[in-house]
């Protein structure tokens, strides 16, 4: 089992910047990869940005070169995170962590409760 506790969403202005974090702890120990995803009121669910556990890291079209996604192994707790920048209205949605580990030879998803990300003036 892997727990996931986002933080750090808020209001913004356009053109302004956040800093989503996911702390992941319990079972961490074979994570394949981490990734945000986001799902707006009526919208289905999409990717924004994922990195493998070599560091690998890809984006969704519209998020490349304002968003930056990054990790942090600590003892227990592995943190990843998402730096907004540049936003625009269009980025409001709620903001999900989903982890994916190995598990008895199983890929396994976990995913966070979602933090709320509004973009506004």
């Amino acid at each position: 089992q892997v727990q996931l506790v986002e933080s750090g969403g808020g209001l913004v202005q356009p053109g302004g910047s956040l800093r989503l974090s996911c702390a992941a702890s319990g079972s961490i120990f074979n994570i394949y990869n981490m990734a945000w995803y986001r799902q707006a009121p009526g919208k289905q669910r999409e990717l924004v940005a994922i990195i493998t556990s070599d560091g690998t890291s890809n984006y969704g079209d519209s998020m490349e070169g304002r968003f930056t996604i990054s990790r942090d192994n600590a003892k227990t707790t592995v943190y990843l995170y998402l730096q907004m920048n540049s936003l625009k209205p269009e980025d409001t949605a709620v903001y999900l962590c989903k982890v994916k580990v190995v598990e008895t030879s199983t890929l396994v998803d976990y995913w966070g409760q979602g933090t709320q990300v509004t973009v506004s003036s």
